[in-house]
């Protein structure tokens, strides 16, 4: 656990948001072991953060009932970390959001399992007029195969997308065909695409307008594999990811350029 401890404590104090979760029993809100020295690292970190807590939980019960199930767990972690947070940490709010946010279609007792959790949203607490900007990462479109490593992250310049929908903006166009282009050249090429969302800080993923799902970060990575295979690219050569908002390259997000770069899905070379 103590690793855990460290480990959050660099993510925290390198990016400005990350989330981590709590898993409960079926029909049950009491804190296992496991998940108390969980909460127990967080509790330590002195950065300045924000925590936001929601409760989820499976569809096995009344939507009523799934509804104060998740208000109890969510309150359950809230009171808990309410005793032993020092005043760096500010609790900002405690959501219950019933099974309505699932992450997983519980078709298995193992996916229903992940969506009686709760979530944990930590935020850096910024100064006034801070801001984070990332540098740029190097485009995938113009960098030498033989400059790649397995496991590098990637941009797709240019392929932003339009606000709640996994539609990108005509500018991406040329992109997404350079991109094409380079996977039918190089055969053996595997990538991961990784997909990213603004502005929804409420939840891990967005909604997405169009398919009334909250997933939007990953209909956007998985709305280019569907036109890379629609143009001949074999589906075993590319998986698609979601990654909600908890890397975004500009935060806060000030403007609509913001919004508009954090937007983006990016590629992870998987094989080469």
């Amino acid at each position: 656990m103590k690793y855990f401890f460290w480990f959050l404590l660099i993510s925290v104090g390198f990016d400005a948001q990350m989330m981590t979760s709590v898993y409960f029993a079926h029909d049950s809100f009491e804190i296992n072991p496991e998940s108390k020295q969980k909460l127990d690292s967080l509790s330590e970190l002195r950065v300045s953060l924000k925590f936001k807590i929601f409760g989820n939980c499976d569809p096995s019960g009344p939507n009523e009932y799934n509804h104060k199930l998740s208000e109890h767990r969510a309150n359950t972690v809230h009171h808990y970390l309410q005793n032993k947070i020092s005043q760096n940490i500010q609790l900002i709010s405690v959501t219950g959001l019933g099974e309505e946010k699932q992450i997983n279609d519980s078709s298995t007792e193992e996916l229903r399992a992940k969506n009686r959790r709760v979530d944990i949203f930590i935020e850096k607490a910024f100064l006034p007029g801070e801001k984070i900007s990332k540098n740029a990462l190097p485009s995938f479109l113009i960098t030498e195969i033989s400059q790649m490593k397995v496991k590098d992250t990637f941009a797709i310049p240019n392929v932003n997308f339009v606000g709640g929908r996994h539609l990108w903006l005509p500018k991406g166009q040329p992109e997404i065909l350079k991109l094409l282009k380079i996977l039918k050249e190089n055969p053996t090429l595997e990538i991961e695409l990784q997909g990213h969302i603004c502005c929804d800080y409420e939840n891990f993923d967005g909604e997405d307008l169009d398919l009334k799902t909250f997933n939007l970060s990953f209909t956007r990575a998985n709305a280019i594999k569907e036109f890379l295979l629609k143009n001949g690219i074999e589906s075993n050569r590319i998986t698609a990811k979601g990654l909600g908002h908890l890397n975004p390259v500009a935060y806060p997000e000030e403007t609509e350029s913001d919004k508009i770069k954090n937007r983006r899905v990016e590629v992870v070379l998987i094989n080469k």
